[in-house]
């Protein structure tokens, strides 16, 4: 089909396609016009983002993508609604009842038909870059309209408040029963830990440990140093017993046997002379042999008796040692057994200090629950308040009236197309080419088309037909 065909087609339908487009905006209009209009409600509340005032903490869940169309959620949530109508007080209206009872016709509950009532003309839409939320409410009446709009955002503010109060409350009854079984087990535990120090006499253990090791290195140090005098001592002793005891300290120390040693000396030396002077068997010489003989008797004799000190000193040092090395076998065994004592008073005093511990834990999540039971501050706030709208957001006149005429345009355009399908004509020269495939000699005028006079220099149709239809069409058509 050319677009000079398609023209012919309107020219030729025009009125029935005129009829179909005055239709279609007429009734756009007369619809428009009838139908009753609808008030707009529009509130907004803005989710706060910062840190919780009780933790100081920021809640990770805002940051995620999903945290906006959670709280879209809610507020489209059952919950929700029934608490607009709670506080809106819809279950004693009259005229609500009476059309649940006429739509619904008595069955179900009327909280649920007023959910899905309210649900229905309800439209919330989070905004794409901010924290921001608006609620949107349809409804006959702008003041209707505005009212549960504000009441939607309110009660979806009291709803995240009780989201996060309630589970307060039952963590905190929850910590208040344990916190109370843990303080029995800490009165338990301090209890043990008490009776198990009077019953081992312990006041303050480590300090008292602390001087029985102290003793206890002090016997070690004695003890060791006791072992080396007493080994000098069975050194000594040895020397004193055999030939060599002459040469002790003690005996070279000893005045006495020095003075006797002085004067054997002088005496062996008037020996001598008085021998050579006298011969070996002159009085004097025999007197100063006896004297000599005596002299180194006494001398032995004192010797005997400063080395038999040493034997002494051996079994005293002897003694001692063995008295230290009781002892420290003594205070060993005490030491170690106050330190099985206190090991055992340890894992009691322990057990005590994670309990006291556990308990402390338990005290700060109970008042950290208590004052989150005690919040009266929600995340979400009231941005901005719906007032009654002045005008009406449907029907939309003007816009329904545009998209009436361009659905009108198509559906005369299509009528019209429809009629020409249903009853087809010749409207050209065109139509018989394509419909008989043969050329087309000469066309005749219109019954009412003006005749032509000589004056005119343009051509008459028939002559134009002629020159579309070739150069085999040599008649003009009278």
């Amino acid at each position: 089909m050319t677009f000079g065909q398609f023209l012919s087609i309107l020219r030729a339908r025009k009125w029935a396609a005129l009829m179909v487009f005055a239709l279609v905006v007429a009734t756009t209009v007369a619809v428009s016009l009838l139908l009753p209009k609808t008030y707009t409600g529009t509130a907004s509340v803005v989710i706060d983002a910062r840190p919780d005032p009780l933790t100081a903490m920021m809640n990770p869940s805002a940051a995620m993508p999903s945290f906006m169309a959670t709280q879209v959620d809610i507020m489209t949530s059952d919950r929700v609604a029934l608490r607009v109508i709670r506080d809106l007080k819809l279950l004693d209206n009259p005229q609500l009842r009476a059309q649940w009872l006429d739509e619904a016709e008595g069955k179900g509950v009327i909280e649920q038909w007023l959910v899905d009532l309210l649900q229905k003309k309800l439209d919330v839409k989070p905004s794409r870059e901010s924290n921001v939320i608006s609620i949107a409410y349809k409804s006959p009446d702008p003041r209707f309209a505005a009212g549960l709009a504000n009441a939607f955002a309110q009660a979806y503010i009291a709803t995240t408040l009780e989201l996060r109060v309630d589970p307060a409350q039952q963590f905190k009854k929850f910590f208040d029963v344990q916190t109370k079984g843990a303080r029995d087990t800490v009165e338990r535990a301090q209890a043990k830990v008490s009776a198990f120090q009077r019953a081992k006499g312990i006041i303050a253990s480590d300090e008292r440990l602390d001087v029985e090791t102290m003793r206890l290195n002090e016997l070690s140090s004695q003890l060791t140093q006791l072992q080396a005098v007493s080994a000098e001592s069975t050194s000594r002793q040895g020397q004193a017993q055999g030939a060599q005891s002459d040469r002790l300290q003690e005996v070279l120390n000893s005045p006495l046997i020095g003075g006797m040693k002085a004067e054997l000396a002088r005496n062996e030396a008037r020996l001598q002379e008085l021998n050579a002077k006298f011969g070996d068997n002159h009085p004097q010489v025999v007197e100063a042999k006896a004297n000599i003989a005596e002299q180194r008797s006494r001398i032995d004799a004192e010797t005997k008796r400063v080395t038999s000190g040493v034997f002494v000193s051996h079994t005293i040092n002897k003694s001692r040692e063995g008295q230290i090395r009781d002892s420290l076998g003594a205070q060993r065994a005490k030491v170690l057994q106050m330190k099985a004592v206190r090991d055992e008073g340890l894992v009691l005093q322990r057990e005590a200090e994670n309990a006291q511990r556990i308990y402390d834990n338990l005290v700060a999540r109970l008042s950290q629950s208590s004052l989150e039971s005690q919040n009266t501050q929600s995340f979400a706030n009231v941005l901005t308040t719906a007032q009654p709208p002045a005008e009406p957001s449907a029907p939309k006149v003007l816009l329904n009236t545009l998209l009436s005429i361009f659905l009108g345009v198509l559906l005369a355009v299509g009528v019209a197309l429809l009629l020409e399908l249903t009853d087809r004509r010749v409207r050209s020269a065109d139509d018989v080419v394509a419909a008989l495939d043969l050329p087309v000699l000469g066309t005749l005028p219109k019954p009412n088309a003006k005749r032509f006079t000589a004056g005119h220099r343009a051509l008459p149709a028939a002559p134009r037909a002629m020159a579309l239809a070739g150069p085999t069409s040599s008649t003009q058509g009278a």
